[in-house]
């Protein structure tokens, strides 16, 4: 790149002032992370739009990190957000109005450039793929108070205790970590996730209509769609992008669970894919498949600045044949696959999806034997019949 190119998007570009950050603090924009070094004071040259910044402190020697903190922003052409380093609480937080203006010409007048790192706009793609749905209103929408996602701000979710060995080890890292946790912390701040019911029941309905809901989440989705969402569709893909980047990059257990909800509503339609709402799961069939292609890179690409901060999320019983994921894709891929009649869009990201997931995980989808059965007596993720209270 040209010193004269180079100098138009640093001034076009957004910027990122963060002043009196620790060394060794594992610090990440997007799919970028890295190790704070002595003369680090932010990012510049970054693309207008949504962004995801994330963070995890250390100790003196680069050892021991802190669980990470997260927070959403959008950015406008040539805006600076300044934050400053909290040594008490261990995070970022804001400046007076006053300071920030001021700190922001610096930056605007170059100031502060020599110690700004700059964006890689080669992974700006890959971002892209990941949060083009996620906008300004998405953001404001779900955020939680202050804005931080973070593990530390979620205590009751592990309350009922770990059920799985990535929320052992989550639960292990915050009964183990040395972060400085005040009352203010520890707080409940969770995001503002639409609730998405895991079980149909209604009142008068008999069993069998009742069992027929479960079996198809169809109506369920329709109603999410209409009273959460407004109709529109790519609210709920905003959505589930938000979780996704929260909970991989964020390390959020919330976030995972509301990805795991969404993924579960859409993957349990039957009638929609087909008919009603095509366009709606080309979208999301497109969404997913670059989500996991990231993730699998991620899980074989992390470099060590990356693997030896926080724990991942992204564990051996996520991507594990008989995860969740395995049980609900080998169902929708039969759907669409054995389909007389399916969108030509559809047919062709999901016959994507079911390949990456074959080749990078080695994953077998066994064919429909003609009755359709396909679950054990023990599988927690076998069609639901439901029966009515007496």
């Amino acid at each position: 790149m040209d010193a004269e190119t180079a100098l138009e998007l640093v001034k076009k570009g957004a910027a990122l002032l963060f002043l009196d950050v620790p060394q060794h603090t594992l610090f990440g924009i997007d799919t970028q992370i890295f190790s704070v070094g002595p003369n680090f004071k932010g990012i510049k040259m970054i693309p207008p739009g949504p962004h995801f910044v994330y963070y995890s402190s250390s100790n003196r020697g680069g050892s021991e990190f802190s669980p990470m903190i997260g927070f959403f922003i959008d950015l406008n052409p040539s805006e600076v957000i300044v934050r400053k380093w909290d040594p008490q609480e261990e995070r970022l937080v804001k400046v007076p109005e006053e300071e920030e203006e001021r700190y922001s010409q610096a930056v605007k007048s170059l100031e502060f450039d020599k110690y700004l790192g700059p964006y890689t706009l080669s992974q700006y793609g890959e971002w892209k793929m990941l949060s083009n749905y996620i906008t300004k209103s998405v953001i404001e929408r779900i955020e939680p108070i202050g804005g931080d996602i973070t593990v530390i701000h979620e205590p009751d979710i592990l309350e009922n205790g770990p059920k799985t060995a990535m929320e052992e080890a989550l639960s292990e890292q915050l009964k183990n970590t040395n972060v400085p946790t005040s009352d203010d912390m520890l707080k409940k701040r969770g995001c503002y996730y639409t609730k998405i019911p895991r079980l149909i029941k209604k009142k008068g309905v008999v069993s069998q209509d009742l069992t027929s809901l479960n079996l198809d989440k169809t109506s369920l989705l329709e109603s999410i769609l209409m009273k959460d969402y407004g109709g529109t569709e790519d609210l709920l893909l905003g959505e589930l992008q938000f979780a996704f980047i929260a909970f991989l990059m964020g390390q959020s257990l919330e976030a995972f669970l509301q990805w795991k909800a969404i993924v579960h509503l859409l993957f349990g339609c039957t009638e929609a894919p087909l008919h009603s709402r095509s366009r709606l799961f080309t979208k999301f069939m497109k969404v997913v498949y670059y989500q996991l292609k990231y993730a699998l890179q991620k899980g074989q690409t992390d470099n060590n600045v990356a693997a030896k901060g926080p724990i991942t999320l992204l564990d051996d019983s996520f991507l594990s044949s008989d995860s969740f994921l395995h049980h609900l894709c080998k169902e929708f891929f039969s759907l669409v696959l054995e389909a007389p009649v399916v969108d030509g869009d559809l047919l062709s990201w999901t016959r994507r999806l079911k390949e990456l997931l074959e080749t990078s995980l080695g994953w077998v989808f066994q064919q429909n034997n003609g009755d359709g059965v396909f679950y054990e007596e023990d599988d927690e993720f076998a069609p639901v019949v439901v029966m009515t209270d007496e």
